[in-house]
């Protein structure tokens, strides 16, 4: 399999035209539907259904874009990393990060690195601790910015300061909204919007306890502002850790004895990195110890 072909398949895949497909990419359409056509051979897989002026993927179609799209960018991004050389640093530094107040920590120390190095520049994913360990296993992200509960045995870590305060975000009205902490008592019977992570269930039902049997869990987020949506929906209350403001309408009450959360800065241990990010991190613990 040819990285060429692979992005002849990815133009084709955007394009969902091989005309349009074949004039972005410099080659006639029958250049172009052979090349594709032996791809499926080698593959032994159908990619494309076919019409007379579109095509679009199948299910193997689009499980190949995303491996393709996978390798090609990290061709992009090893073909940068070598050819940066002396100060003059360049390259992307992918960073997968959580929803945390440390975000705000990092992103400084990321302003003023791109300052000393403005070839360098950087690309935030935000997901979840599972899919970005996931990611860096697999060579797409660089460095993880992780909120706990997540197990980090397998990386080389830089501890953050910030600690994520758990709570619940209730209506206005609400009877709970004017309480300075909440305790697993209160909330007997409601109805309650819980992070997805397995991990994170697990902590926060040993604080509920045996009130988590008279819960509803009436949905599950990864992304805390599309959560707040469901709360202004009346679906539940929300259970996560303050990272924004909740909006007008909107109370966030802190639990009682809940321990907060902490995050780290995590890439792989014993593992060579590029240039940029190898720069990057040794800036980070330049400025961590000024804090």
């Amino acid at each position: 399999m040819e990285l060429r072909v692979l992005q002849y398949f990815l133009t084709v895949a955007r394009e969902e035209n091989i005309t349009r497909a074949a004039a972005l990419l410099h080659m006639t359409q029958p250049t172009l539907s052979r090349q594709l056509r032996q791809l499926e051979e080698e593959l032994g897989v159908t990619l494309f259904e076919r019409g007379n002026h579109q095509v679009r993927l199948t299910g193997d179609g689009l499980l190949l874009l995303r491996r393709a799209q996978e390798i090609v960018d990290l061709v992009q991004r090893t073909q940068e990393e070598f050819c940066s050389e002396g100060e003059q640093l360049a390259g992307t530094i992918v960073i997968g990060a959580g929803e945390t107040h440390n975000m705000e920590i990092v992103a400084g120390w990321m302003k003023s690195f791109q300052e000393k190095y403005p070839l360098v520049d950087f690309r935030v994913q935000s997901s979840t601790a599972d899919f970005i360990k996931e990611n860096i296993e697999k060579g797409l992200v660089d460095i993880g910015l992780l909120t706990g509960p997540v197990d980090i045995s397998r990386y080389e870590v830089l501890n953050l300061p910030e600690k994520g305060i758990w709570g619940i975000t209730a209506p206005a009205e609400d009877e709970l909204a004017d309480k300075g902490e909440i305790s697993p008592e209160d909330l007997a019977g409601r109805s309650l919007i819980m992070p997805w992570r397995n991990e994170v269930q697990m902590d926060l039902r040993k604080w509920l306890g045996s009130v988590y049997d008279t819960v509803q869990v009436t949905a599950t987020h990864n992304l805390i502002a599309n959560a707040l949506c469901l709360v202004r929906q009346r679906m539940g209350l929300l259970l996560s850790t303050y990272i924004i403001p909740v909006g007008e309408g909107l109370r966030f009450i802190p639990l009682k004895d809940m321990t907060p959360t902490s995050s780290e800065l995590v890439w792989k241990k014993q593992q060579a990195v590029g240039k940029a990010t190898r720069r990057f991190l040794e800036w980070c613990q330049r400025q961590k110890n000024e804090l």
